[in-house]
């Protein structure tokens, strides 16, 4: 497992040492929701920048390309 280290405030370490906060646990799921929300952001703008890209394409290539896809299988 890798490590990451972060410099916060001291008033903010107090608080957590306070209120007892699992900062470990803490900061993998945090990271581990931003990871998912990247990813999805990611796979969105994609497939954006497809359906941008298949518009261009004309309906006949695309039916084309499919039928050969299957009659290859």
């Amino acid at each position: 497992m890798a490590s990451i280290t972060v410099r916060i405030p001291d008033e903010m370490k107090r608080d957590i040492d306070d209120l007892k906060i699992e900062v470990s646990e803490f900061t993998r799921r945090a990271l581990e929701e931003e990871i998912k929300k990247r990813k999805r952001e990611n796979a969105r703008r994609a497939a954006g920048q497809l359906g941008a890209f298949l518009k261009k394409v004309p309906r006949e290539e695309i039916v084309k390309v499919i039928r050969e896809s299957r009659e290859t299988r």
